[in-house]
């Protein structure tokens, strides 16, 4: 069942309000817009680059002023999520800035793979802010042979 109360990705994503809240009084759509905003906690994306090699699939996304205890990553055959938290200096004020683009808070992003990977063998670099994971493809094609044991 569709939850009314609940705002769709696009919404939370561009911040839109559903048509039949334009029937509230402008102080009420202001009121309910910023309630919601602080409902749901609002989470950044990570922008990643995925290619392939022979023998790997390569992600690598920027994690610069992330500590390596704050990043968790999981890992499937199919898929790789990436969650973090980078956490704010919070010596400076708020009056005390003149421009703030910096994003700060959780973050994370899944990626589905194009090709099953061996989780196992799986590793994760960083270096300089930048995450590296490589995920060695499976070959679905390899072939090996068994002996037989008597018993």
């Amino acid at each position: 069942m569709f939850n009314k109360n609940k705002r769709s990705f696009f919404e939370r994503l561009t911040g839109s309000v559903r048509i039949e809240d334009d029937e509230l009084e402008p102080m009420e759509v202001s009121t309910q817009k910023k309630e919601s905003w602080m409902e749901e906690p609002e989470e950044g994306q990570l922008t990643v680059d995925v290619y392939e090699t022979a023998n790997d699939i390569i992600i690598k996304t920027m994690v610069a002023g992330v500590r390596p205890e704050d990043l968790d990553i999981s890992i499937t055959r199919e898929m790789v999520t990436i969650r973090g938290k980078r956490e704010e200096d919070r010596t400076i004020s708020s009056e005390d800035y003149f421009h703030r683009e910096l994003y700060w808070g959780t973050f994370s992003r899944t990626v589905v793979l194009p090709k099953e990977v061996d989780i196992e063998d799986a590793e994760a670099i960083e270096k300089y802010g930048l995450l590296i994971l490589k995920l060695p493809k499976l070959d679905k094609h390899k072939e090996t042979r068994l002996k037989v044991k008597g018993s």
